[in-house]
């Protein structure tokens, strides 16, 4: 592990969960509010600030799990924070998602007049991230969250969705995930090697120096913005049936389709990046921090070990030539999965929700998430893939493509349809801990 040093953060006033890792494996849930009533708006999140966990003591909390709080556009709204500073957010936040569904890929069935109420109707303002080792700590914390809302009957819970980590870290697609995340200038935290360079934390945090060398806009007074940063939040339906069917049709044999898998997702279930080992599945590799994600595709110009389309080398490029500046686009990742998994060699749906909640912490909505999801994995351009999308993740209609490089000649894919399905989603604003006190007294 390499301790990562840079200009000195506040941490005592940064939330957590934007450069602190969680317990693994975890069980949580988000609770999703409607304030009706400003004032009591105001008096929870002056209750919340004292139970929010920051990133100076993450490790060492005062309570049993891990408590975090993010606001709509439309939640600021409610809560009657000035015009002046409403104007100040960046114009995507202040659209919404929703109104972004077309430029993000959310058509068709996964289009936001298909969402999960209340999701895209504006009635979505706060909510609440609670993350634990065990049902007991969490249980724990809920109550004291419960105990922030009572005789406060102006907030409604209108939404809530648990969460947990198996022990694997897999997916429901059951592949490892959350091994590749950016070193953070400042943090102080220890990172594992192959990140990429140390970013500056002006990525992540608003008040601090980005990759440009300029301080990100940021929502204004001061007090209001700095030591924040946006959040993404989308709950997305994983076809888990309908993905190993495509497998299997694809394949002549359960080896050739275990490589397949890898050759679309650019790591084996165990989370060995296909880069390093390229003909089978490494448990070792994939369990060890110290190599699992220690690797570039330097060696790999043509994609013919880990192609180019490959979920994972989409996400993050790491050292390709042809993407430019990697390190402009990249995001931190706190994703977690919800619903049970689908039982090993299932492949008839069983009608159980299931998937992924996406969750990205970013400074920049535009040139981070909403770049990464419209053009790395919608967009086959930014590799010569022309028209090609992500095929796990991409907005696929039954007509997509992907190419697999070989010798002598590269195979080619048809069919891809849909495997994952937007069900709701929402950005939001995740305030400092001062912020939190700013808001509940408006600057008073």
């Amino acid at each position: 592990m390499t301790t990562v040093e840079g200009p000195p953060l506040q941490l005592d006033d940064i939330q957590g969960i934007v450069l602190r890792t969680r317990p693994s494996p975890y069980v949580g849930t988000y609770i999703l509010l409607r304030v009706d009533d400003p004032g009591a708006g105001r008096e929870l999140m002056g209750r919340l600030a004292g139970l929010v966990d920051s990133a100076a003591n993450w490790w060492q909390p005062p309570l049993p799990a891990l408590l975090n709080v993010a606001v709509t556009y439309r939640g600021l709204e409610v809560l009657q924070v000035p015009q002046a500073s409403l104007n100040s957010f960046p114009e995507e936040f202040r659209q919404g998602m929703a109104a972004r569904a077309e430029f993000l890929g959310d058509t068709g069935e996964s289009a936001p007049a298909h969402w999960e109420p209340p999701f895209g109707t504006g009635q979505v303002h706060i909510v609440l991230s609670l993350i634990a080792a065990d049902q007991e700590s969490l249980a724990v914390v809920l109550e004291r969250a419960r105990q922030a809302r009572t005789q406060l009957p102006g907030v409604q819970v209108v939404y809530r969705q648990d969460l947990y980590q198996l022990a694997s870290g897999r997916t429901s697609f059951g592949y490892k995930d959350g091994i590749s995340n950016p070193a953070v200038q400042g943090s102080g935290a220890a990172y594992p090697p192959g990140g990429g360079p140390t970013l500056k934390a002006g990525e992540f945090v608003l008040g601090y120096p980005d990759e440009t060398g300029n301080l990100p806009p940021m929502p204004q007074p001061a007090a209001l913005g700095r030591n924040g940063t946006f959040v993404v939040w989308r709950k997305l339906h994983t076809r888990v049936a309908a993905f190993r069917r495509y497998l299997r049709d694809n394949a002549k044999s359960p080896e050739e389709e275990s490589l397949l898998a890898a050759k679309i997702v650019g790591r084996w279930p165990s989370g060995a990046p296909l880069i390093l080992a390229p003909e089978s599945d490494d448990p070792d590799l994939g369990a060890d921090e110290q190599r699992n994600n220690n690797f570039d595709y330097a060696s790999d110009p043509r994609g013919t070990v880990c192609p180019h389309g490959a979920h994972a080398r989409r996400a993050n490029p790491r050292d390709s030539e042809i993407i430019g500046d990697v390190d402009l686009h990249r995001l931190i990742r706190r994703s977690t999965s919800y619903g049970p998994p689908l039982p090993a060699g299932t492949l008839d749906d069983d009608g159980a929700d299931r998937g992924i909640v996406f969750i990205a912490v970013n400074a920049h909505l535009d040139r981070q998430f909403e770049f990464v999801k419209s053009q790395w994995f919608n967009d086959g351009n930014f590799t010569g893939l022309d028209v090609e999308k992500d095929l796990l993740t991409g907005d696929n209609d039954g007509s997509g493509i992907f190419t697999i490089p070989q010798h002598p000649v590269r195979r080619r894919l048809h069919g891809v349809e849909r495997f994952v399905t937007t069900r709701g989603g929402e950005y939001f604003f995740l305030p400092s801990l001062s912020a939190l006190h700013w808001m509940a007294g408006l600057g008073s």
